[in-house]
């Protein structure tokens, strides 16, 4: 067939033009596509709500892809496991509880099943500040393309709705940053040092609401709460995710 390079310049315009004026009215806005960004985004979408993920960075997969210093290798520990199979990433057991699985292949098939269960990417989009109204809970997000940002171009930010919004912006904790900067009455702790099995095992209680509108899930939740960091192991972050769309879903479920 012959090829016209406008036309093919006017089906990506057209067509995401599209998409993005749909989205501008969501359901759940999640900040961040790493891994507990990813697994919520699959599973939200999966439950049939309106879901994006907006991305600053060209890929999502946050940290996952290099795994530990640019092995690509995760570790996933015993609870987080089944969230592995859920999504049908391959692991194998190295010592009893510590089951290690392809880090490429884990973003991939998280990335696959957001798609596949409805949920959009906006990726080379930055937050820069969040929407609050008269009842002091966050609705939506101011956003610009990550190039403007990183070039300081003065240029007007975009504006979308969001009912929930989830920062899963990783050791940047980037949302709760800006209801911070415009005095939001919120505490961020900051990420503490390195200790895997502390922080492992206290993500999903700082898996919650932080702001009215707004929940911190993976690095970022401990980012809030000062908690650890735990380095290449990753079934919390998988885990944080999973309560994060369950967290966003019984909200919608009261809004």
């Amino acid at each position: 067939m012959k090829l016209d390079e406008v036309t093919i310049s006017r089906a990506i315009l057209q067509t995401h033009a599209a998409i993005f004026s749909d989205y501008l009215d969501l359901d759940i806005a999640i900040v961040g596509g790493g891994p507990s960004g990813l697994v919520c985004a699959a599973l939200a979408a999966g439950e049939g709500k309106k879901v994006a993920v907006i991305e600053k960075k060209l890929s999502v997969g946050g940290g996952m892809w290099g795994g530990g210093m640019t092995f690509p290798r995760i570790v996933v520990q015993e609870e987080g496991k089944r969230l592995l199979d859920h999504f049908g990433i391959r692991s194998t057991l190295f010592e009893p509880g510590y089951y290690v699985a392809s880090s490429v292949e884990s973003v991939a098939k998280l990335t696959a099943a957001a798609c596949d269960a409805g949920a959009e990417f906006f990726n080379l989009t930055s937050v820069e500040d969040v929407v609050i109204k008269g009842d002091g809970r966050v609705s939506g997000l101011v956003i610009t393309s990550t190039p403007v940002e990183m070039t300081g171009l003065h240029v007007d930010p975009l504006t979308l709705s969001a009912k929930v919004t989830i920062d899963a912006t990783g050791h940047d904790a980037v949302v709760a940053h800006c209801i911070k900067k415009k005095k939001g009455e919120i505490t961020i702790h900051g990420e503490s040092f390195m200790w895997a099995e502390r922080a492992e095992t206290n993500i999903l209680d700082h898996t919650r609401e932080i702001f009215p509108g707004v929940i911190a899930c993976g690095m970022a939740a401990n980012a809030v709460a000062g908690e650890a960091r735990m380095g290449a192991v990753f079934g919390g972050m998988l885990l944080s995710g999973e309560k994060a769309a369950q967290i966003a879903q019984d909200q919608l479920n009261t809004i």
